[in-house]
C-alpha cells in the first residue's frame, strides 16, 4: 500500500484480523494453570451484615480460596479511590465515601460483591456461591432519588449526615436572578434523564499473574487506559507502579465503563499473589447489570428568562444527580462537568447551575459516553424548544436569533469555557436543506390520511472534548523498515491503528502497511492518559503528527549527510529527501535503515531516527452540529417509527470520513437507544434490580435505527495542530433531543408538551390517552 494521506476514506486495517476472529479480547487470553474467580453478590439492597458463613462453600471441591473483607484488611488493601466533594455555598462538603472491595459491615445495593470465590473452575465456584449462609437486618433502601430526599428517608451510610453528598455549583446565582427579575417571560420545564446500563459488547473481565520472585504483577484487562488504571490499583492494592505491568488486549467496547477501577480487579490481584497462579474473572451478562457501573439519572428543574421578541437573557437550573451508593473515580463530576455546557450554542448572558449529589442503594453511577454533555444538551434543547412553542416562534427561527454568531469566536460564556470556532447558522442551514424541512407540512398531511401523527424536531449541541492532560508518543524505524508508533491512548472500537496510521503516512510519506501502532501496554509505553472525553485524535493524534515532525527532521540531517549537500539544502518531499541543487534523493526509508547501520550519527539523530514528542492543548475544542429528526406515530399503539434522520457535523478537521461516519452512527444509536427503550429500573420496595437482561433492558436493534443522512461542514480548530475536534461522543448527544422534540411537535395537537424519555409506546399511549380524557373531562 502507497502513502495513505489525511482525510481519506480508509477502510480500518484492523478489521481484516478481527474478522477473521484472530482479535484477542480478554477472554481469549488463557495463562497457563489459570484459576476461576465468582462473586457471592448481596440479593439485599440496604441492611447490616448478620450472617456471612463461607463453611460448607470452602469445603466444596476444587475451591482454592474464599476472600471477604476481613482477608482483604489484613493484606493492606484500601478502599477504590474517590475524591473528596468540594464545599460551595449551599453544602459544606464531604470526604470522599468510597466504596469498599468487599463488603464489610453493611451492604449497600444489590449487586455489591461480599465474598470472591477462587476455584479450578466455574462450577466449582457455583457450587461454593450455592453454599454461602448470608443474612442482613434489613433496611428500607433509598431506591431513587426522590426515596433518598424524602423526610423519612433511611439513611444509605449510617455515620453520614444525610443523602446529600454536596451540592456543586457554577455561575454567578446573583446576576442570574437579576435578569430573571427583568425578563418579560419565565419558560420552565422538568426533565428525567434516565438510568442507564452501559451494555459493551464484551463484558467487563481481567486476568492477572503474579511472580513471586520478582513480586510483579501481570495484569491484562480491556480498559481505556492502562497507565490509569494502574496508578488507580496503587491507592488500593500495596504494590508500586514499578511492579504492575497492565496489558489491554483488544476491547469490545468501553462507552466510559471500562475507564475506571472497580472491586473484581483487586480481588483479582490479591487472589493471584495469594495463590502464587494465575486467575481470571470474567463478568457475566447477568452480573454485568448488577455490577457495572451505570449512567446519567438526574432529575432536573430548568427556567430560561427570555424577552418576548425571544431572545435569551438568563437560565437556571437545578439538578438532583443520583451518585450510587458510592463515589466512583469520576461520578460525582460527571453531572457537574456537564453544566460547563448548560448554555449550549446560544448567547445567554448569565446561568447558574446547582448540582445536588444524591447517595441512593443502587450501584454507583459514572461516566457514559458524553459524560454530563448528553444530560446538559437534551436540557436546553427541549427547553429552547418549549420556548419556541410559547412565544409562538419557529424551532429554527428562535434558534438562528440565539445562536453565538460565527464572527464572536473564540466565545466565553457564562459558566467560563471559552468555545474555540463554528458556524452554527451554516450548519443549520444546510442540515434543514438536506431534510426538507420546509416540506414537512406536506408529508405531515399525508401522515394524518394514513391515520399516523407526524413530528418533526431540531436540535443543534455544541460539546467540549480533549479537555484534560496531554500525550507524549513514541516513533521508531525497525531495521526491518517497518515504523512503530507507540500512544498512551487506547482504542476500544474507534479504529486508532488505522487513523493513527493516516497521519504518520501523510506526514512521513511511509506507507501504511508498513505502520504498526502500539497502544496498551504499560511496558512498551511510558506514559498514557487513556481515551475518554473525545480526546484521542485531538490529543494523541496531534502529539503523533509533532513527533512525526520532529523524526522527518532528524532524518533530513541523516539525508545531508548521506547525500553530501549542506543541511539548508535538504528537503522533504512525498516520502524522500531531494537536494534542491543536485537533484540527488533517498527515501525515507533508506535514510531510517543507514541510521541502523551506521556508527557514527549526526548530532541529533538517534538510531532507527527514534522521536518522542509530547502536546498539551490550551483548552478543550468545541465539536457542534444540527441533527433533524423526523417520526410518525401510531396513536392507537404509541408506537414511534423513525422515518427520517439527519446530521449536519463539524467535527473540525477530518482524518478518515468513514471512521467518522461510524462513530456518528454508533453514537446516534446509543442516544436513540436512551430516547427510545432504555431504562434501568429499582423496585422502590427491595432496591432490587428489574432491568437485569436483555429480557428487561430493552436494547435497539438494527431495525429500530434510522437510515442515517450523513455530511460534515468542518470548522477547523485552532487548538491543535490537526484542527479536530472530536467526534466519539457527538452523535449519542445530539440524537435525545432530536427524537423527543419530534415525538413532542407530533403530540402537541393534543396539548401535549413534555414526555419523558424513554419515549416507549406505552409512555406515547398514556400520554395520548391522559390527554384525551382531559379533554373529554373539559368539555363534559
Amino acid at each position: 500500500m502507497t502513502k495513505v494521506s489525511t482525510g481519506a476514506s480508509v477502510v480500518r486495517s484492523e478489521d481484516e484480523r478481527l474478522v477473521r476472529g484472530e482479535g484477542c479480547y480478554l477472554d481469549d487470553i488463557d495463562l497457563p494453570a489459570c484459576a476461576v474467580m465468582m462473586f457471592f453478590r448481596s440479593p439485599y439492597a440496604s441492611g447490616r451484615i448478620t450472617e456471612l458463613d463461607l463453611t460448607d462453600a470452602r469445603d466444596v471441591s476444587g475451591v482454592l480460596a474464599i476472600y471477604t473483607a476481613a482477608d482483604l484488611a489484613a493484606a493492606g488493601v484500601k478502599d477504590l479511590p474517590a475524591s473528596p466533594v468540594p464545599a460551595s455555598k449551599k453544602h459544606p462538603g464531604r470526604a470522599s465515601i468510597a466504596q469498599p472491595v468487599l463488603a464489610k459491615t453493611f451492604v449497600r445495593y444489590v449487586g455489591e460483591p461480599v465474598a470472591a470465590v477462587v476455584a479450578e473452575s466455574k462450577a466449582a465456584a457455583r457450587d461454593a456461591l450455592e453454599l454461602v449462609m448470608f443474612d442482613v437486618d434489613e433496611s428500607v433502601p433509598a431506591s431513587d432519588i426522590a426515596a433518598a430526599l424524602a423526610a423519612d428517608a433511611s439513611l444509605v451510610h449510617e455515620d453520614a449526615p444525610g443523602n446529600v453528598l454536596g451540592v456543586l455549583e457554577q455561575g454567578d446565582e446573583d446576576a442570574t436572578n437579576k435578569a430573571f427579575a427583568d425578563a418579560d417571560q419565565i419558560i420552565q420545564l422538568d426533565i428525567v434523564n434516565n438510568r442507564l446500563a452501559p451494555s459493551a459488547m464484551e463484558p467487563r473481565g481481567c486476568a492477572a499473574s503474579f511472580d513471586t520472585d520478582t513480586g510483579e504483577y501481570t495484569l491484562y484487562q480491556g480498559c481505556q487506559g492502562v497507565h490509569s488504571l494502574r496508578d488507580r490499583i496503587t491507592q488500593s492494592l500495596p504494590v508500586e507502579a514499578d511492579k504492575l505491568h497492565v496489558i489491554c488486549p483488544d476491547v469490545g467496547g468501553g462507552f466510559g465503563l471500562k475507564m475506571f477501577l472497580q472491586c473484581e480487579t483487586i480481588n483479582v490481584l490479591h487472589a493471584t499473589a495469594t495463590l502464587g497462579r494465575p486467575v481470571k474473572w470474567v463478568a457475566e451478562r447477568g452480573e454485568s447489570f448488577l455490577s457495572d457501573l451505570h449512567g446519567r439519572d438526574h432529575l432536573t428543574h430548568a427556567e430560561l428568562a427570555v424577552t418576548e421578541r425571544g431572545d435569551f437573557l438568563a437560565m437556571r437550573v437545578h439538578i438532583n444527580s443520583n451518585v450510587g451508593a458510592y463515589q466512583s473515580q469520576a461520578g460525582a463530576l460527571i453531572a457537574w462537568l456537564g453544566a460547563y455546557m448548560t448554555t449550549g450554542c446560544y448567547r445567554i448572558a448569565s446561568c447558574y447551575t446547582s448540582v445536588q449529589l444524591v447517595m441512593t442503594n443502587t450501584v454507583p453511577v459514572d461516566a457514559y459516553r458524553g459524560a454530563g454533555r448528553p444530560e446538559a444538551l437534551y436540557l436546553i434543547e427541549r427547553l429552547v424548544d418549549k420556548a419556541a412553542r410559547e412565544l409562538k416562534l419557529l424551532p429554527d427561527a428562535i434558534r438562528r436569533r440565539n445562536f453565538i454568531p460565527k464572527d464572536a469566536f473564540p466565545y466565553r460564556v457564562p459558566t467560563g469555557q471559552v468555545y474555540d470556532s463554528g458556524d452554527y447558522v451554516t450548519l443549520m442551514d444546510q442540515c434543514l436543506e438536506r431534510a426538507d424541512w420546509r416540506g414537512f407540512p406536506a408529508r405531515k398531511d399525508d401522515a394524518e390520511r394514513r391515520g399516523k401523527l407526524a413530528g418533526i424536531g431540531l436540535a443543534y449541541y455544541v460539546e467540549i472534548c480533549s479537555a484534560y492532560g496531554g500525550e507524549r508518543t513514541h516513533l521508531e524505524v525497525t531495521p526491518e523498515g517497518r515504523l512503530t508508533a507507540r500512544v498512551g491512548t487506547q482504542s476500544t472500537g474507534q479504529g486508532h491503528e488505522t487513523s493513527y496510521a493516516q497521519i504518520i503516512s501523510g506526514k512521513l510519506g511511509i506507507a501504511l502497511d508498513l505502520i504498526d501502532v502500539k497502544q496498551g501496554d504499560t511496558r512498551i509505553i511510558p506514559t498514557g492518559e487513556g481515551t475518554g472525553g473525545s480526546r484521542s485524535m485531538a490529543i494523541g493524534g496531534s502529539s503523533l503528527s509533532t513527533t512525526a515532525g520532529a523524526m522527518l527532521e532528524q532524518g533530513r540531517m541523516l539525508a545531508a549527510a548521506m547525500l553530501s549537500e549542506p543541511l539548508d539544502q535538504v528537503e522533504a518531499v512525498d516520502g524522500c529527501y531531494v537536494s534542491r541543487v543536485s537533484g540527488q534523493q533517498v527515501s525515507i526509508a533508506d535514510v531510517a535503515r543507514e541510521s541502523h547501520a551506521r556508527d557514527a550519527l549526526p548530532d541529533g539523530v538517534q538510531k532507527g531516527l527514534a522521536s518522542s514528542e509530547s502536546f498539551t492543548p490550551e483548552a478543550g475544542t468545541f465539536p457542534n452540529g444540527c441533527h433533524v429528526c423526523e417520526v410518525e406515530v401510531d396513536s392507537l399503539t404509541g408506537t414511534v417509527e423513525i422515518v427520517r434522520y439527519t446530521v449536519q457535523d463539524d467535527v473540525g478537521n477530518v482524518i478518515n470520513p468513514l471512521l467518522l461516519q461510524g462513530q456518528i452512527m454508533g453514537g446516534v444509536a446509543q442516544g436513540l437507544g436512551q430516547a427510545m427503550m432504555e431504562r434501568a429500573v429499582y423496585e422502590p420496595e427491595s432496591g432490587q434490580l428489574l432491568s437485569a437482561s436483555f429480557l428487561d433492558y430493552a436494547m435497539p436493534f438494527a431495525a429500530d435505527m434510522p437510515d442515517l443522512d450523513y455530511a460534515m461542514t468542518p470548522v477547523p480548530s485552532p487548538r491543535n495542530p490537526l484542527g479536530v475536534k472530536g467526534a466519539g461522543e457527538a452523535g449519542t448527544i445530539g440524537a435525545p433531543p432530536a427524537l423527543v422534540n419530534a415525538v413532542v411537535d407530533a403530540l402537541s395537537e393534543f396539548g401535549i408538551e413534555h414526555i419523558d424519555m424513554p419515549v416507549t409506546p406505552m409512555a406515547v399511549w398514556q400520554a395520548l390517552t391522559g390527554s384525551i380524557a382531559k379533554e373529554k373531562r373539559e368539555a363534559a
